[in-house]
């Protein structure tokens, strides 16, 4: 066991290690969604900043979700102790100072964290933010009754939570775990608003304020949310920082050239998450400038090794030979016009990427191979079958329209190495949605699910998102590993990752990690997903950050 700390400004030090990497890759991506245009609020439109969204969000409670256009609307209305800033540096929150050996907030061994709370911090209702919200937080995520997205970190992690009077908040680990910066209350909850709900029906999964937050902790509050049109926020008046702008209006559009239809009328101040193929023509208008985020985010095929997918998938002959039969070389210079890069893990284009460990090359003759000896014969249809079962998978992703272009694209690869593919779109609320909810990939109905995803700590490596722990399951409806994939050798490393805090004995677990995900190909990389964004001339003081995009969005001002 490792009990050595390193203090949170040499932690900052690597972040901004991170995002120097990062930068000279200069990427972006976008998912989508599906919305008619949304109308502009009845006011001055010096006084509305609008921002634009290919996805609509499907919850505003960060228990109930893991979409990433949910999570970023966070710096808006719900606050944690400290976000990050462009730079990837913590910013004060509602911590009054970022805890380290030298103001006592560290202990000795690691394990304890003191964070003092702004004791000037208010919900938007004039109630006082407290040490009594964090904790409510920790029990609601913690409780069996409520069928939350994750408890990771907390769960296995955190042995206790307590306060210390009203503004100290005292964090125990059972380990020194060096992710916390970056993973511990990002968010709080109301609890003087949900603790009566919770009080009332054991549960706070169908509370109100889970779509309609309207007491939040942010530099703006909640007003209403149209769905399929937008979602409006209102400057908070209890807020320790008024902001610039009077509201927020995050407009729904239904696919990419809506939203740059939108930029080019004027009628998007913010685009989000822009198509790679969108950003030549946008930089041309001389009116948008054009901010490539780095943001930890890699698109990749998530392969179901559960009892729901197909039989084939349970051979790591199979899932290599898919590897090498599927040419993502050609499909970023294609598809994605040579901006990104093909990733080998996804820690790529971060100090935890070994460069030893390399994507596995385009081969359909060793695909070929592959198959032949898994004992996958070609059939009088062209399609692979071994004992009666044809080797046809169900290919599923969202609706963004680079995916959808992926699909054809693989489906015509792989059937050149007799593999059948089944094409599966769902809209992204279905496709993302939980297993309680019934979500179909977190459900396991699919073979081969492509979607972009981050660490769940960023801009800090770690994640349980293929921890045997993160299984769902009907006894255990709560977690992300919808590969269903379980190895307790890897369990080992992730978990030794996460109490080593020697940045590069650290590194060193990630080298195992990647290796041992690469060769047993449990994920695979396809491209490089980084962030784009587009801002108007009109905004000033946008300073986008690829953890937390709005993290001052108080500043911003219109001219």
């Amino acid at each position: 066991m490792y009990t050595e700390h390193r203090p949170p400004r040499i932690r900052a030090l690597v972040f901004a290690l991170v995002l120097a990497l990062l930068v000279t890759a200069c990427a972006p991506a976008a998912p989508q969604g599906a919305a008619p245009e949304a109308a502009a609020p009845e006011a001055s439109a010096s006084s509305v900043a609008t921002i634009s969204f290919t996805q609509e969000p499907d919850s505003l409670n960060p228990l109930y979700t893991t979409m990433w256009f949910s999570g970023i609307l966070t710096d808006i209305y719900l606050v944690g102790l400290w976000n990050f800033n462009d730079a990837v540096e913590p910013t004060l929150q509602l911590a009054r100072e970022l805890p380290s050996a030298e103001n006592g907030g560290i202990s000795e061994d690691g394990r304890v964290i003191t964070v003092h709370l702004r004791e000037d911090a208010a919900w938007s209702d004039g109630e006082p933010v407290t040490a009594a919200d964090f904790i409510f937080t920790y029990e609601m995520i913690m409780d069996d009754r409520n069928m939350v997205l994750t408890r990771a970190p907390y769960d296995p992690y955190v042995e206790s939570i307590v306060a210390d009077g009203d503004y100290t908040l005292v964090i125990t680990f059972k380990e020194p775990y060096a992710p916390w910066v970056s993973s511990i209350f990002n968010y709080v909850l109301p609890k003087h608003i949900l603790a009566p709900v919770m009080e009332a029906e054991g549960t706070i999964d169908n509370a109100e304020w889970n779509r309609n937050p309207t007491v939040g902790v942010g530099p703006y509050v909640f007003t209403e949310w149209e769905s399929g049109s937008h979602i409006l926020f209102s400057r908070n008046e209890n807020h320790w920082q008024q902001a610039n702008i009077d509201r927020i209006f995050v407009r729904m559009t239904p696919d990419d050239a809506a939203q740059v239809a939108a930029i080019k009328a004027g009628d998007s101040d913010i685009g989000v998450y822009l198509s790679f193929a969108d950003v030549p023509g946008l930089q041309e208008l001389g009116t948008v400038s054009i901010i490539p985020t780095p943001s930890g985010f890699m698109e990749g095929f998530f392969f179901n090794v559960g009892e729901n997918g197909h039989p084939a998938l349970k051979d790591v002959k199979v899932r290599q030979a898919l590897a090498y039969a599927f040419n993502r070389d050609q499909i970023n210079q294609d598809l994605l016009l040579g901006l990104t890069g093909t990733p080998a893990s996804p820690w790529d284009l971060s100090p935890f990427a070994s460069p030893d460990v390399q994507p596995w090359p385009y081969d359909p003759e060793m695909a070929v191979q592959l198959l032949d000896e898994a004992g996958w014969v070609v059939g009088a249809d062209g399609i692979r079958e071994k004992d009666g079962v044809k080797l046809n998978l169900r290919y599923a992703t969202n609706m963004r329209d680079v995916r959808l272009d992926t699909q054809v694209v693989a489906q015509d690869m792989f059937r050149e190495v007799g593999i059948g593919v089944e094409l599966i779109n769902h809209p992204s609320d279905v496709f993302f949605a939980a297993y309680s909810a019934g979500g179909p990939i977190a459900s396991g109905e699919y073979d081969i699910a492509s979607w972009s995803s981050q660490p769940n700590a960023y801009p800090d490596p770690d994640t349980a998102r293929w921890t045997c722990r993160e299984i769902p399951s009907a006894e255990n409806p709560v977690g992300d590993n919808w590969s269903y994939y379980c190895n307790p050798q890897l369990d080992e490393l992730f978990d030794l990752q996460a109490r080593t805090v020697d940045l590069d004995e650290r590194i060193a677990i990630y080298g195992q990690i990647k290796q041992m995900m690469l060769d047993e190909m449990i994920w695979l990389g396809v491209w490089q997903d980084n962030d784009m964004y587009s801002v108007s001339s009109r905004l000033e003081g946008v300073r986008i950050s690829g953890v937390d995009p709005f993290w001052n969005i108080a500043d911003w001002m219109i001219k």
